[in-house]
């Protein structure tokens, strides 16, 4: 019998795989739960989070929420999203594919192109937010005497860095940066307790639901990546409780003390990060946390190239993650960061009814007996009814904001035609999961008897 050979720092050979060049090749299984927890913690917990704290107080900019409102609204909301994102994965770990491959067995080959494309739009406007967020937490903390664009150009090289040995950040992430990322949110939390923040709790429930909406738009965001992580989780148990369990409680903590820096500004988003770094070794605990939001741009970049590579098979990932590393760049020099909002609410409107016929189609109708990601899967047209059916759902269900765009304007205008009249306990993100879900099921006999003829 021979002994497995042994690396020099401990590590046996296996957990020296990276992820293959191109998806020719098999994926490695070597993430433990722990790994995957700590990874999905670290994404859990965001700058961006901070701020939005005041789209989760004020979703719909002037009906403010309760703070037992917002509070609540960010657990259930967390719950929501973490359970989709986790179940989203499970397919990936089954199967070893990356996200918008598993796609294929969906929509079809061709089909998938459609998701594909709109996963690397908002792949690639997430990494500029977070290379933006990073630029202005530098700032926050060492002033401007560094210009923002060096400081964008420099995360948005450490994260080009990562991207070439994914497999080893992400270990990286466990073993160091999680540790410190606790330690600075328990220290900055006790901190601004410290200093006596008034929480008044004035508002109403009347926006509980857009609130939900918004707290799973943060987490149904990532959706359209679990995969391309969960695909080298050792079980499908891993890569789901490691999501929910690690995703979930860094989120509501990152979102409740949100809610107690807004309170010690004013509600002034412009200065949410100012109470931090005033804070008692301030500057070095929000640094950590500064530091390690190139977690979120690394998983961006990655996953818009792991999302490229559904359209380029052969293409070399390192070379691909190269170019989509100095795009985003480009893009971050030049990102306009009032539009975040509205760009979450997209993204729900989106991919959570397209994950809705996922789960349905994969989990329910024993779809997972036949998924097919070969390069030829035949198309699928019967699955992109239930998807738009369920995109129509959201933004019928959604309460129009206090200051409308022509987009809000016209869904009022349909509302205004079908006779459909809002209520506050409505939410669009369930409502468009199960109008996609009852379609997908309703449609499913008819497929059905046709793939039988």
């Amino acid at each position: 019998m021979t002994s497995a050979h042994v690396e020099p720092d401990g590590l046996v050979g296996p957990e020296r795989s990276e992820v293959p060049l191109t998806l020719d090749e098999e994926a490695p299984k070597t993430l433990g739960l722990l790994d995957q927890g700590a990874f999905w913690a670290n994404l859990g917990v965001s700058l961006l989070g901070f701020s939005g704290a005041l789209f989760l107080l004020d979703p719909l900019g002037g009906k403010p929420v309760t703070l037992t409102a917002a509070l609540l609204a960010a657990v259930v909301g967390s719950l929501i999203g973490t359970v989709m994102v986790g179940l989203a994965a499970i397919p990936g770990t089954r199967t070893g594919k990356p996200a918008m491959v598993l796609l294929r067995g969906l929509f079809g080959a061709r089909l998938s192109y459609i998701p594909t494309v709109l996963n690397i739009v908002q792949m690639l406007g997430w990494g500029a937010f977070e290379l933006w967020v990073i630029a202005i937490g530098a700032q926050a903390i060492f002033g401007t005497a560094v210009p923002y664009s060096v400081w964008v150009i420099v995360a948005g090289v450490v994260t080009i860095a990562l991207t070439i040995r994914p497999l080893g950040a992400l270990r990286l992430l466990r073993r160091y940066v999680t540790v410190g990322v606790v330690i600075s949110m328990i220290w900055l939390a006790v901190a601004l307790v410290a200093k006596g923040p008034t929480l008044a709790d004035g508002g109403s429930w009347e926006a509980f639901a857009p609130a939900v909406d918004y707290v799973i738009a943060l987490s149904v965001s990532w959706v359209p990546l679990a995969a391309d992580f969960a695909r080298h989780s050792r079980s499908s148990r891993a890569a789901f409780t490691g999501v929910v369990g690690g995703y979930t409680i860094a989120q509501v903590a990152c979102l409740a003390l949100g809610i107690v820096a807004l309170a010690l500004v004013g509600n002034d988003v412009d200065r949410v990060w100012d109470p931090f770094v005033a804070a008692p070794l301030g500057g070095l605990f929000f640094g950590i946390l500064v530091l390690r939001e190139v977690d979120q741009s690394f998983a961006n970049v990655y996953s818009t190239t792991m999302s490229i590579q559904n359209l380029a098979p052969r293409w070399d990932r390192r070379v691909v993650s190269v170019v989509i590393g100095v795009f985003t760049i480009g893009i971050a020099l030049l990102a306009d960061v009032n539009s975040y909002g509205a760009f979450l609410s997209v993204i729900g409107a989106v991919f959570v009814p397209m994950f809705a016929v996922l789960v349905i189609d994969y989990f329910l109708l024993r779809g997972a007996s036949r998924w097919n990601t070969d390069g030829d899967a035949p198309a699928r047209w019967s699955m992109i009814v239930p998807w738009i059916l369920g995109f129509f759902a959201f933004w019928i269900v959604t309460a129009p904001p206090e200051e409308m765009s022509w987009w809000d304007r016209a869904w009022v205008g349909v509302r205004e035609a079908i006779g459909f009249v809002h209520q506050p306990w409505m939410s669009a993100t369930l409502a468009a999961f199960l109008a996609a879900a009852l379609v997908t099921l309703l449609l499913h006999p008819l497929t059905r008897r046709r793939a039988v003829r």
